[in-house]
């Protein structure tokens, strides 16, 4: 028996890893993505690519050399501080960290290269998807045109359109919300700021879930996420319109903060954006469904925890290897994926009820001890 075309719904990291993998073992597969081109919006920020999940999918999709060639060196050191800017842990990076650092954007240019033209169709936003018996399944776009497939995969995040086909979970508030920043040419526009975050990641933790995170990016760029725990009828009242007063309003949360630290709120060179985080139930699985499965987001959202990119990216390979090996016997190679993949999404997710627990009324120490203890 031949293998079925695939239909990926995604053009995301995860998406993308199991058409290239499937790409180098022979199989065929068409990725749908409602962006209208692979330049239409900013990518995210920086990635930090472990070495027991994303590294591995990496490798899997033949692309470790290009992988090697965007890591942005010295990026891997983490800096935490207090609320009064004093530095608790300075930790450099070595070389020799399991975690280096990428660009979302790099990284996802890379995967898109390595594809034969014409495997992502563009400007195709999924709306719905149906059953048509028998393991087939039809998913209809936006423009008003469908697609009928043998073997359709949900890479469609956390709002994915196939995952009903499956189960009836949905993404729910988790009670955190992060408020996002940049700053530009840093080292002489806010050589403050810049020396307070260092050369790569720093964390300013404080009581209640709150505080300030921040990464270096390419050139002289901070990208900042501020963390707050509030309900989302808080944030509602907030005009994030006014750029202004939505900065100021933020920065409030934070006051008698150092103010290299409130800068990176008040200071921001683009309008703040808010980002309430959504999960789905931590173990969220579902029954075996003919000719139809889910990866990274869709399949299992976390709280952020650095696990998610990766998660993605290792769920695809190991989603494409399935198919590979079973290419005569879909169900069978969807079984073992799902058999796998359920309880690992349990334990990347833990990682971050993990990250969680330790930011209580402790939340430096328990921070510090959660890098110093898991030292790549």
């Amino acid at each position: 028996m031949n293998t079925p075309h695939v239909t990926i719904i995604g053009a995301g990291l995860g998406g993308l890893t199991l058409a290239r993998v499937l790409h180098i073992n022979g199989i065929p597969a068409t990725v749908y993505e409602a962006e209208p081109a692979p330049t239409a919006r900013a990518q995210g920020g920086m990635l930090d690519i472990h070495d027991y999940n994303g590294q591995l999918a990496i490798e899997a999709a033949g692309l470790t050399d290009e992988f090697r060639g965007v890591i942005l060196e010295g990026r891997q050191a983490m800096r935490i501080l207090a609320p009064d800017g004093t530095v608790l842990l300075d930790k450099a990076d070595d070389g020799h960290g399991g975690r280096p650092e990428v660009q979302r954007g790099d990284l996802r240019r890379i995967l898109l290269d390595s594809l034969p033209a014409g495997a992502v169709r563009w400007g195709r936003k999924a709306v719905s998807a149906r059953s048509l018996g028998e393991g087939h399944h039809e998913v209809t776009f936006a423009d008003g045109t469908t697609i009928t497939t043998s073997l359709l995969v949900g890479a469609d995040g956390a709002w994915s359109r196939v995952r009903p086909l499956l189960s009836d979970a949905t993404p729910q508030y988790t009670g955190m919300s992060y408020v996002e920043t940049y700053l530009f040419d840093v080292d002489t526009r806010h050589p403050a700021t810049a020396q307070a975050v260092g050369s790569g990641s720093m964390a300013a933790p404080a009581t209640g879930g709150k505080g300030i995170q921040a990464h270096r990016e390419k050139g002289q760029t901070i990208h900042t996420y501020v963390v707050l725990r509030e309900p989302q009828e808080w944030f509602d009242a907030i005009d994030f319109a006014d750029s202004t007063a939505a900065a100021a309003r933020i920065a409030k949360e934070f006051d008698g903060w150092a103010p290299e630290l409130t800068a990176l709120i008040t200071d921001g060179d683009v309008p703040p954006v808010l980002r309430p985080i959504f999960a789905l139930p931590l173990g969220h699985k579902w029954e075996r469904v003919p000719g139809v499965t889910l990866l990274g987001d869709a399949a299992h959202l976390l709280t952020p925890n650095g696990e998610g990119a990766n998660s993605a990216m290792y769920d695809g390979a190991e989603l494409g290897k399935a198919i590979a090996a079973h290419p005569g016997d879909i169900e069978t190679a969807l079984t073992q994926y799902e058999e796998a993949m359920f309880p690992r999404s349990v334990e990347f997710g833990s990682i971050g009820a993990e990250l969680h627990d330790n930011l209580g009324e402790d939340a430096v120490e328990g921070l510090i001890k959660l890098y110093t203890e898991n030292s790549n």
